[in-house]
């Protein structure tokens, strides 16, 4: 579109009485609130189903199976929601899938209030939420990646990431009381109720700035497509690899070993939680910083921040006391956020707008695939060299993988662009243009949560 005849500013206004940024448009609105509605009703939500298992009488390996049904799906189906999402509008991807998510959620809800559910029923209906997760993901990504121009990017994801990181710390304490007054079943009924009112705000999303998609060769030929677009950028799929073993090593830290260590060193899971805690205090700290602070090497400084993700695990193999455990935490938890709002402004820069989807795709797909095997191996890996020195091998993986990402010059050289081409409507349409360069970038991923 050309720019308007005679704009006095470069800065699109808003109304007087608007107390929203004048950057922040209906879409980056909307998106953030729905959001803010489905972390606070999915986190608890996570809480409920696990003792959902365990007061129907289920073991911890009935527990590990529901969490499992949930990973799978997810794993299996990223690919084809991430081609599917760049054919289709994205809004209506993103609604279809709150709309499952919301189904199989209350049907579960029912399950628990009517008391005796099976565990199959259980795995069933998990596996159908994260099948919902696994469409959702690409979607919203590549929605939310073209609803901000490039002057506004990194204070727009930092934002929404302190929004999503702040509803989900409320959500789990949230959750949590439900739970222990009214019981699992109400809190998935509620989970249900903020995935329905959350499609129902993305329903009103503006597509009209999303240009049509050129009808292409199929699914498959659009999944070709994307691995070019992925394998031709080193530092794409370099970071994703080390994310591959980041993701995989901190998930068998934190979902296995933590809560063992907590309740056979730290006097019970209450310590555990409090640690946790201060790791979604940090995320938002690090929102925070971000919204101010705008690095050149956009993932150099990404990248040295991963880092400290070692240091949960290290500090459960000591282990430290209670109040080192939350410290370290609280420094994970800011690290990876300034790693996060660095990746999704990269992704912004670099990746065309009619491949956000499948891109991000392939991100979230090799970043969570080790994820299942990695937890599924934690026990016997613990049998077989000692908690103590899995802990350890786990802190050392986080270092050697980060430090290898650092030998790819695109990781330490690539540096952010003074302005990029607006992508959603409010964006400024008299802003610089700088034409994308060819082959470079793509999400980060730590909780994964539905929708």
């Amino acid at each position: 579109m050309s720019s308007p005849p005679a704009a006095p500013s470069r800065t699109p206004r808003t109304p007087a009485h608007s107390r929203r940024p004048a950057w922040a448009g209906r879409n980056y609105t909307l998106l953030t609130g729905a959001a803010v509605v489905t972390n606070l009703g999915s986190h608890g939500a996570l809480i409920a189903a696990a003792f959902a298992v365990l007061e129907s009488g289920g073991s911890v390996a009935d527990l590990s199976l529901v969490a499992a049904a949930r990973t799978v799906p997810l794993v299996l189906f990223l690919l084809i929601g991430g081609a599917l999402a760049d054919r289709l509008p994205r809004h209506r991807v993103m609604v279809a899938a709150n709309a499952l998510n919301c189904v199989s959620q209350a049907a579960f809800a029912l399950l628990v209030l009517a008391g005796d559910p099976q565990l199959w029923q259980m795995m069933l209906l998990t596996a159908l939420c994260g099948t919902g997760t696994a469409f959702f993901n690409p979607a919203a990504e590549g929605m939310l990646l073209s609803t901000v121009s490039g002057e506004h990017a990194n204070r727009a994801f930092a934002l929404f990431r302190m929004a999503m990181n702040g509803a989900g710390i409320g959500g789990a304490a949230l959750g949590g009381a439900m739970i222990a007054a009214i019981g699992p079943g109400w809190v998935l009924a509620v989970d249900a109720a903020a995935f329905a009112v959350a499609g129902a705000l993305r329903a009103f999303l503006d597509v009209s700035h999303v240009p049509d998609r050129t009808p292409g060769g199929g699914l498959l030929a659009d999944l070709r497509e994307g691995w070019v677009e992925f394998k031709t950028r080193p530092w794409l799929w370099s970071i994703v690899l080390q994310f591959s073993v980041v993701v995989a090593v901190v998930g068998a830290a934190e979902a296995v070993y933590g809560p063992l260590v907590a309740r056979d060193q730290l006097g019970g899971p209450a310590p555990w939680g409090l640690a946790l805690a201060f790791f979604g205090v940090g995320t938002i700290a690090g929102a925070v910083l971000m919204i101010v602070w705008k690095p050149r090497r956009l993932l150099l400084v990404g990248t040295l921040c991963v880092f400290p993700l070692a240091l949960p695990s290290a500090g459960l193999a000591v282990p430290l006391p209670v109040w080192g455990l939350c410290a370290v935490m609280l420094i994970s938890g800011l690290a990876i956020e300034v790693f996060g709002v660095n990746w999704m402004t990269t992704m912004h820069q670099e990746i065309p707008e009619e491949k956000f989807s499948r891109v991000s795709a392939y991100d979230w797909f090799g970043s969570v695939s080790m994820l299942p095997l990695a937890t599924a191996l934690a026990a016997p890996v613990e049998a077989a060299f000692g908690r103590t020195e899995a802990l350890w091998g786990c802190a050392a993986l986080v270092v050697l993988a980060t430090a290898l990402v650092l030998l790819i010059p695109d990781v330490r050289h690539m540096t952010r662009r003074k302005s990029a081409a607006p992508h959603g409507p409010g964006a400024d349409e008299s802003e610089a243009r700088e034409p994308r360069p060819e082959p470079r970038e793509a999400a980060t991923h730590l909780p994964l949560t539905p929708g």
